[in-house]
């Protein structure tokens, strides 16, 4: 049985006229247990491999995809239904094998037909990419007792034989179906494009610089996703009547904003998918704006609760004090201030590198800048080491950078996709 527990991080003293509350809510998981590989009460899982196979893959490049494949298929637990998808301006069943759209029971029979059907995957074709989503939307849906279902994509290029519209709409067509985790191979794939893909569908987006790095990565996102056990799960936020929540954020361990994932659980409360959990702790910033009340009077400014399967597994209160000592009133978590740091960290880096892709060396300048003096602040050595080989830095406090002249496209690239990923708070 899965343990969870919730505890709030806040300052909850607001000066005379303050109307703003923010609380960081930790929600830990413990004993989430494997995914359930036949029918149980809690349902089934699914996992669905999407391959690029379009021609620039080349032979070599589709060869590794297999071999990456086939050392996720060797961590999908026997009994989990699961499938594979050749992408390129199309998209095809790899396997099983068959003209209509189905999925089958992991066994060792089955793993072992799966490796051979990647064996005759040949380069192609363009690239599709709402294609392969709506593939593996049909699918999953093939098999109606899953509960929980996930994929992994890979793409090594650009989405050119389908328009920003039509992918959007594909996105649209499986958001809140299954989750997927992105990986881009090498530097020809668009970072903005893939992560748009993997923030709609609950997944992380990273990317894998050769084709060596492959059968690692995708051993472990699949072992990863054997070990979320628990899924049907909700974060809810209450507010009171007249209250407006201003936002709801996961900030560890990727920043993630919840907020346009709002679905109405009655007229104060509000449900965000989180998608299946295992063993881990995820960090939540939520804002609210209360109307300002007398000093001394206390309010609850939000109920935050994490619910599996409808029920309450775990519950934090973000509270409300109005007080007159500035000393109370003053003070920041810092909880809430490391997070707001990281926040911007990731904002002024992809601010940053857009500037730099179309000449704009001021605001590149400028944003990288302020990239580095916030990392440093919030201590996040690893950005720290991404950004330095991006940009010269000659004074991290003050943020005074330097545009390196000859930088490598995939430091750019490596230094976009991790923008998302956070630290946690250094012990005080």
């Amino acid at each position: 049985m899965a343990d969870f527990t919730a505890t709030v991080h806040q300052n909850e003293f607001l000066p005379d006229g303050g109307t703003d509350v923010h609380g960081i809510v930790s929600v830990t998981c413990s004993g989430a247990g494997t995914v359930a590989p036949m029918s149980s009460a809690s349902g089934e899982s699914g996992e669905i491999i999407i391959v690029d196979v379009s021609g620039s893959m080349d032979v070599q490049g589709v060869q590794a995809a297999a071999y990456a494949a086939s050392a996720a298929l060797d961590q999908i637990i026997d009994g989990v239904w699961f499938a594979i998808v050749a992408g390129n301006h199309e998209a095809a069943l790899c396997y099983p094998n068959g003209t209509t759209a189905a999925m089958a029971r992991m066994s060792p029979q089955t793993r072992l037909e799966a490796k051979r059907s990647l064996q005759r995957l040949a380069p192609g074709g363009g690239t599709a990419m709402g294609r392969w989503l709506l593939a593996a939307g049909q699918l999953f849906g093939t098999v109606p007792t899953l509960s929980k279902r996930h994929a992994i994509l890979l793409t090594d290029g650009a989405n050119q034989h389908e328009t920003p519209d039509e992918l959007s709409w594909a996105i649209e067509q499986v958001r809140g179906r299954f989750q997927a985790d992105c990986r881009g191979l090498g530097a020809a794939w668009q970072v903005a494009e893939v992560r748009r893909i993997a923030e709609a569908l609950m997944g992380t987006v990273d990317l894998i610089r050769t084709w060596d790095g492959l059968p690692q990565d995708f051993a472990q996102l699949m072992q990863q996703s054997m070990g979320r056990g628990i899924s049907d799960t909700q974060l809810r936020v209450w507010a009171p009547q007249g209250a407006e929540v201003l936002f709801v954020k996961q900030v560890s361990p990727t920043l993630e904003d919840l907020s346009g994932r709002r679905v109405e659980v009655n007229a104060l409360t509000g449900g965000y998918d989180t998608g299946a959990w295992g063993d881990e702790t995820r960090d939540y910033h939520v804002a609210v704006r209360l109307a300002p009340k007398a000093i001394g009077q206390e309010q609850l400014a939000a109920r935050v609760q994490l619910v599996v399967g409808g029920e309450v597994a775990a519950q934090g209160l973000v509270k409300a004090r109005w007080s007159a000592d500035s000393l109370l009133t003053a003070q920041i978590s810092p909880e809430v201030a490391h997070y707001t740091g990281q926040t911007e960290l990731a904002s002024a880096i992809q601010d940053g590198l857009r500037a730099k892709a179309i000449g704009d060396d001021v605001t590149a300048t400028s944003k990288l800048g302020r990239a580095v003096q916030l990392a440093r602040e919030t201590g996040d050595e690893a950005a720290t080491s991404r950004l330095a080989r991006v940009v010269d830095i000659e004074d991290a406090a003050t943020g005074r950078v330097r545009l390196r002249r000859h930088v490598d496209k995939l430091d750019e690239m490596e230094l976009d996709t991790a923008s998302t990923k956070t630290t946690r708070v250094r012990p005080q």
